[in-house]
Order: C-alpha cells, then sequence, then structure tokens
C-alpha cells in the first residue's frame, strides 16, 4: 500500500470521526469500571471492549506512522501525537503485566482515565484552547508572582494585626497567607473580617478559648478597610488579570490559526478571495503603523 492510501485515511472525515466516537466510548467505558465489583458479571465483556478500543488506537498510532512514509520521526514532532503514544504504550504495559498485583499496575491502568483526554487532540476548539491556555503560562507566571507578593504583604500586616485576636487564622505567616487564599475565592471571609471587627471573644462570631481565643481585641473599621481592600484588589483586580491573559492568548492562538490556514490554502493552490483581501489589509495595517511611527517622530522633534 501507498504513501498517499494512508494519507487519505489519516486525513480523512469519517476516520477522524470514528476515532472521536471510539474516544467517547473509552470515557464512558472508564466511567462504568468504576461501578463494577471484583465479582461483577459484566468485567469479562468490559476487559475486552477495553482490549477493542485499545487496538483501535493502536491502529490509528500505525496509520498516521505510515501516512509519514519514510519519515516516521515526524509524526512526533507534534506533542499531541507523543501524548497519544505514550498513553497507549502504558495501556499496553498494564495489559503486558496484568497479574502483578503492585501499586505501580494500578497507577498504570489509571492511565485509561487519559484516554479521555484525547477528546483535545481530536476536537481543534479544545485544542485552541487548550494551546491558549500553554501560551498563556509564561505571563501567569508573573501574574501568580504579583499575587504571592500581594499574600505575602498582607499575609504579614495580618499577623502584625490579628494574631493575637485570631491565631486560628492569623498566627503564623503561613497560616495567614492560607488565610488570605480563602479570603480571596470568597468563601467565608465575611465571617473571618467579623472575628477581627468584634473580637474573637463576641457572642455570635467568636470561637472561644478552646480554639485558641486567648486575647480577644476588636479591631472595627480597621479590619474593614483591612479585609474590603483586599478582596477588592486580590479578588477583582489581579484574579481578573488571569482572565485577561488567557484571553490575549485565545486571540493570539486564533489569529495564528487564521493564518496557518491561509497559508495552508496558499500552498495548495486553494487561495480563496477572502484570502487575499485579508492579505491586503494586513499590509494597509503594516502601512499604517509605519505612518503613525513617522508622525510621533515628526510630533517629537516639533516639540524640542
Amino acid at each position: 500500500m501507498s504513501i498517499d492510501f494512508f494519507r487519505q485515511i489519516a486525513e480523512s472525515r469519517w476516520f477522524n470521526a470514528l476515532i472521536l466516537w471510539i474516544i467517547l466510548a473509552a470515557g464512558v467505558l472508564v466511567g462504568i469500571e468504576t461501578y463494577q465489583t471484583p465479582d461483577s458479571s459484566w468485567r469479562s465483556a468490559l476487559e475486552w471492549a477495553d482490549l477493542l478500543i485499545l487496538f483501535t488506537f493502536t491502529a490509528e498510532f500505525a496509520i498516521k506512522l505510515a501516512a509519514e512514509g519514510k519519515h516516521p520521526w515526524r509524526y512526533f514532532q507534534d506533542p499531541w501525537n507523543v501524548f497519544d503514544f505514550i498513553v497507549v504504550a502504558i495501556c499496553w504495559l498494564a495489559h503486558i503485566i496484568p497479574d502483578m498485583n503492585t501499586g505501580f499496575v494500578s497507577v498504570i491502568r489509571l492511565a485509561r482515565v487519559l484516554r479521555v483526554l484525547r477528546l483535545v487532540h481530536a476536537m481543534p476548539q479544545l485544542k485552541m484552547l487548550v494551546n491558549a491556555m500553554l501560551k498563556s503560562v509564561p505571563s501567569m507566571g508573573y501574574v501568580g508572582i504579583l499575587l504571592l507578593l500581594l499574600y505575602y504583604i498582607y499575609g504579614a500586616m495580618g499577623v502584625f494585626l490579628f494574631r493575637e485576636n485570631d491565631p486560628l487564622h492569623f498566627g503564623t505567616l503561613h497560616t495567614s497567607m492560607l488565610s488570605l487564599f480563602r479570603i480571596s475565592t470568597l468563601e467565608g471571609w465575611s465571617e473571618i473580617m467579623y472575628v477581627n471587627m468584634f473580637g474573637c471573644d463576641d457572642p455570635k462570631w467568636g470561637y472561644g478559648p478552646e480554639s485558641g481565643c486567648l486575647n480577644p481585641k476588636g479591631h472595627g473599621s480597621g479590619a474593614v478597610v483591612y479585609f474590603v481592600s483586599f478582596v477588592l484588589v486580590g479578588t477583582m483586580i489581579v484574579l481578573n488579570l488571569f482572565i485577561g491573559v488567557i484571553m490575549n492568548a485565545m486571540d493570539e492562538v486564533r489569529a495564528e490559526q487564521v493564518m496557518e490556514d491561509r497559508h495552508a490554502r496558499k500552498q495548495a493552490g486553494l487561495q480563496h478571495l477572502e484570502d487575499e483581501v485579508a492579505e491586503l489589509h494586513g499590509q494597509l495595517d503594516a502601512i499604517k503603523g509605519q505612518l503613525d511611527y513617522i508622525a510621533f517622530r515628526l510630533k517629537k522633534s516639533d516639540n524640542k
């Protein structure tokens, strides 16, 4: 069989649709296996179904590898293909050594759950979302550093202000930062604020000496300023930066996908009129950017 034959199968809609349904079936099978008991009458049928799915995934791997012809290593240049291969290999390993009653084999069999993640590779829109999340990781790292600094500063302030009154939540720096993380999720943050507003011995909001309330001291409006400012900055501003970073990465990934599609159509001689118009718009935008830069330089020189 020729390379073109395998390539046509690998790129055909029916083949990709079949793999998508097989992945869905694998996900349903994993869910069913969580309910079965060791002596279940369905055990044998489930094992055969799992083996059939594994054979299908192996056949998919072989077809896509054969589609690369004399350059099979190209298949592994795509990280998603590497992920698919690792999952299939681990699942085969679980079948090869099924009688070893060790924790290692139990961990290997958990790879069946990972097969559901292949939906990301099979569905382009999901793949775009995951690529956007991965692309945004470096920027999210800087946002995370900013958030960590905010937790550290407010955590140290919380220890100095509320340690004597509320040792349960602000007794140490790490406890204080953990309490701030809880507050940033808006989970029961008002109760912590009221403890420090009215004191830990307050009959309504306090928690008594048995939990460490030995030096009750309410901070009134000072506690309100501390907690409300942290919620405003830490939750409503900084955490929303994560959303902004992901949305920006989504736009970049979508633009890259559009450019790749246009390039592929151009290479295949199937360039559409809208592709030519979009390319012309891109050139006009580049010219406009250069003109704006020249105008900025001229304005700057006039001001001097």
